[in-house]
């Protein structure tokens, strides 16, 4: 079973939106956080970021075993998300597209 992923994004940033758009493209469920929105989310993502606001911030797992990975590229989104158990679709072809 696929480790749960949250989206820690930001309401203006291009990041979260290409993140947020990729994960659809890939058929990757997950839940969103707005920062702009949530005090506390805000809080947590500065806390896992060493004191940057960073977005987008992802999440997979819960509990004590969690992956994190802050502004990730297409490519290393795509290579947490198979380590975290989500199928991802050809991901050498998605990044090739991506790079087109």
């Amino acid at each position: 079973m696929p480790l749960p992923l949250t989206l820690y994004g930001a309401t203006d940033c291009d990041d979260t939106e290409h993140t947020r758009a990729r994960l659809r493209k890939l058929g990757v469920p997950f839940h969103e956080v707005n920062i702009d929105h949530d005090p506390e989310a805000e809080q947590f993502v500065i806390f896992i970021c060493h004191g940057y606001r960073s977005t987008p911030t992802l999440v997979l797992g819960e509990g004590r075993f969690r992956i994190i990975v802050t502004e990730p590229i297409d490519s290393d989104l795509d290579h947490v998300l198979l380590q975290a158990g989500h199928s991802v679709f050809n991901p050498t072809q998605l990044y090739k597209e991506a790079q087109t």
